[in-house]
């Protein structure tokens, strides 16, 4: 496995996101891994599928994360390998460790901008990325560096969120903490969640970038928030914890308390959940 070392060079269209992810960002998701990964396990399943990667296979995992999906690559390709880079140091060096804990050799990681780091040409069959491609200053650069990592005719293959009217969850979650202020809403044309939630915009950026058989497609799935109301409250509360502290002290036990009802209301037999809405994006390099 990737050992450590110097963090690799950035793009600056994307020290911001840097900053945040390998700061107090990628803190928190290094904190709370597994439930991130259980929010988003039930599109586990689709993304393997559509993946589809073969035993011999080279894999490329843009974003990361703490590599569940590296490792379920790499167990894929049993006989190939898989690297996982992200911004984040703390959820590479996790990532690490897992891998090294549950036993899967073929799997390595990196601290990387996907957008400007120096891929061997052409030695990947697939790239994957769950929910982590949607973060790049200059889209079309970054798919481009992508696409030289990939053999000709190579696969991609993304997770992405839809619009964010789609996301009854974050929605839900961002309106209620505005406690009557104005709902911030994403953009769907700057680096956040939803930069790649356009097919018209997605097509542009993976055609600009040499990407050829673009296709969409939707799927519905629910997202996980937690076991029970209150452990649902502590962990929703610390994702948006940026929102919260903008309340003063009255108006945000005001929106805790909305909060709380909310997801009150969303809790069932398997928890707390919400509705979500996603793209399964394919497409092959030119």
């Amino acid at each position: 496995m990737t050992g450590g070392g110097a963090a690799a060079p950035v793009d600056p269209s994307n020290r911001r996101q840097a900053d945040s992810w390998d700061g107090p960002g990628g803190d928190f998701w290094t904190a709370n891994a597994d439930r991130f990964d259980e929010g988003v396990a039930a599109y586990r399943a689709p993304f393997r599928a559509a993946a589809a990667i073969g035993e011999t296979a080279h894999v490329l995992d843009v974003g990361c994360g703490t590599g569940q999906t590296t490792r379920d690559a790499a167990r894929a390709a049993s006989s190939g390998s898989a690297l996982g880079v992200d911004l984040s140091a703390g959820m590479v060096e996790l990532a690490r460790r897992r891998a090294e804990f549950e036993g899967v050799p073929n799997v390595s990681f990196e601290q990387a901008d996907a957008q400007v780091h120096r891929f061997p040409d052409g030695a990947a069959d697939i790239a994957i990325s769950r929910h982590g491609a949607m973060f790049f200053g200059d889209p079309v650069a970054a798919f481009t560096n992508i696409g030289r990592a990939l053999r000709p005719d190579g696969r991609l293959v993304l997770l992405t969120w839809q619009p964010f009217d789609q996301q009854e969850w974050l929605s839900s979650f961002v309106t209620v903490l505005a406690d009557g202020g104005p709902v911030p809403v994403p953009p769907s044309d700057a680096p956040s969640p939803f930069a790649l939630s356009d097919p018209g915009r997605v097509r542009g950026i993976l055609d600009a970038a040499g990407f050829t058989d673009v296709q969409l497609d939707g799927v519905r799935e629910s997202m996980y928030i937690g076991p029970d109301t209150e452990d649902a409250l502590r962990f929703v509360a610390g994702q948006q914890a940026g929102m919260l502290d903008e309340l003063g002290p009255g108006r945000r036990a005001r929106a805790l308390e909305a909060l709380r009802a909310d997801l009150d209301r969303h809790r069932g037999d398997r928890g707390v959940v919400y509705d979500s809405a996603a793209w399964l994006v394919r497409a092959r390099r030119r």
